[in-house]
């Protein structure tokens, strides 16, 4: 049976980086007889605000039907994204928000503080982009984003993050060294399709 695989590219603007990271991806993935299906946010028209937090659901826009029904029908999510002052773009984080609910993607214990992990079963290749360089990151902050994108939300959730490559520093790079990215990632979506 084919991999399925669900890619999601982050970046609010419709052509960037992470798109091109994406494609490559989807390249390596798809000739190795995975099964891809593909969001960007740019294309993604819906309320940013959890107005209520948990309190009161808001109905979910077809964008956002769509991006949870792709996460349950994939074996494997591949996300893609620039690092924005030190974490995701707003938009992306807004349908994480909107979508990582409880009784949708975790399930709290009423009498003690664990939780039921709904998207067990999953694992995850994370992309990010940026100007920092990876060892500044890592030295002076800590690697708070690949933490938090790992750990607290898809570890939270049950999906297993496989790899994290972090790409930097995107403005001063060559074609050379962008060509090597793309490689890096065109490999690993080929490897996401053998899993």
């Amino acid at each position: 049976m084919a991999a399925k695989i669900f890619l999601w590219v982050g970046h609010p603007n419709d052509t960037s980086l992470s798109h091109g990271l994406a494609d490559a991806y989807q390249r390596g993935a798809e000739a190795a007889g995975a099964e891809v299906r593909r969001m960007d946010l740019h294309d993604m028209t819906f309320d940013l605000d959890l107005t209520h937090g948990y309190k009161q659901r808001k109905e979910h826009e077809p964008c956002l039907i769509e991006f949870l029904e792709n996460i349950k029908w994939a074996d494997t999510l591949a996300w893609f994204h620039p690092l924005w002052w030190g974490g995701m773009p707003a938009k992306m984080q807004a349908v994480i928000d909107r979508t990582f609910l409880p009784g949708i993607a975790f399930d709290y214990h009423e009498d003690d503080p664990w939780w039921d992990k709904l998207f067990e079963g999953r694992s995850a290749d994370v992309f990010v982009n940026a100007d920092t360089p990876g060892f500044f990151i890592k030295w002076m902050y800590g690697n708070p984003h690949k933490n938090r994108i790992t750990k607290q939300i898809l570890g939270f959730t049950g999906i297993k993050v496989k790899s994290y490559s972090h790409f930097a520093q995107a403005k001063t790079a060559d074609e050379k060294k962008i060509s090597a990215w793309l490689g890096k990632a065109e490999k690993i979506g080929a490897g996401a399709a053998t899993r």
